[in-house]
């Protein structure tokens, strides 16, 4: 953690959003959240952040640029409003509102266009309201200004594959840097190439309970790509009542439980 986090030399608190360390020089960085209550850290991305946090994964809560955060606590209304339009708009995606969701994150964009660039809650809202081409162009933007996004690239690929089948998306898959945890590394490499949901799913059914919860969330986001629906509600389901689907505050277990209701998928 030392290595990743040497750049980051003020500690701002007393602010509506907890304690934060950051450089002021530093570029437009990436927010995130341990589960813990009142923890925040900035780190340069949500790769980096997860290596810190093995095992306890969680992505990211905000994530605005370091600068509209400055703004945000000096003074700058339009930035400390985009800041919290986007935790309401998480709120809402968590509760289900996939709709107000995206009208929270389009109205920070409005109040501070520097968000867009890191919106990625914002691909994940447009995805589930089937706004794909939108969708894949968010998450293309987002890989440009991290390109070692590996949840990301994948879901450019499931908006794409959902506009021009999975062998054209594929064609145009986003490659991104190694990611520090196996099972995503091992979920890469089944969207970019072609490979067995089921293979990924036992690999890590007796690892942490973080792995077995992203392989299935993966498993069933990959048979959805492919069309095969029931295939797709069993891993989803099982990402849902996984201990880590029931307990973790991790956005991507929101989106386990948003992902079944929007398809009327019990998981009770």
């Amino acid at each position: 953690m030392t290595s990743i986090m040497h750049n980051f030399k003020f500690t701002i608190s007393g602010n509506p959003f907890g304690s934060h360390s950051y450089s002021a020089s530093s570029p437009p960085l990436s927010f995130k959240k341990h589960y813990r209550p009142h923890f925040f850290v900035i780190t340069p991305s949500i790769v980096q952040y997860n290596l810190i946090l093995i095992p306890t994964i969680s992505r990211r809560l905000l994530i605005p640029s370091v600068s509209g955060l400055w703004d945000a606590i000096t003074g700058n209304n339009s930035a400390r409003e985009a800041l919290l339009a986007i935790r309401r708009g998480m709120q809402l995606f968590r509760q289900g509102d996939v709709s107000g969701s995206l009208a929270e994150f389009d109205r920070a964009i409005e109040l501070d266009p520097r968000q867009k660039a890191y919106l990625w809650q914002r691909g994940l809202s447009l995805y589930y309201l089937d706004r794909f081409e939108e969708g894949a162009e968010q998450f293309r933007i987002d890989v440009a200004q991290n390109p070692n996004d590996t949840e990301e690239s994948i879901w450019c690929f499931l908006c794409e594959a959902q506009l021009y089948g999975v062998d054209e998306a594929r064609k145009q898959f986003l490659e991104v840097g190694r990611d520090p945890r196996p099972v995503m590394r091992e979920a890469y490499n089944m969207f970019k190439d072609g490979g067995d949901p089921e293979m990924l799913v036992a690999a890590f059914a007796n690892g942490r309970d973080n792995e077995y919860f992203y392989a299935s969330l993966y498993a069933g986001l990959y048979y959805e790509s492919q069309k095969q629906t029931d295939a797709a509600k069993i891993h989803l389901l099982a990402a849902c009542r996984s201990p880590y689907g029931l307990s973790s505050d991790d956005y991507m277990a929101s989106l386990a439980n948003v992902h079944c209701l929007c398809r009327s998928w019990s998981s009770d």
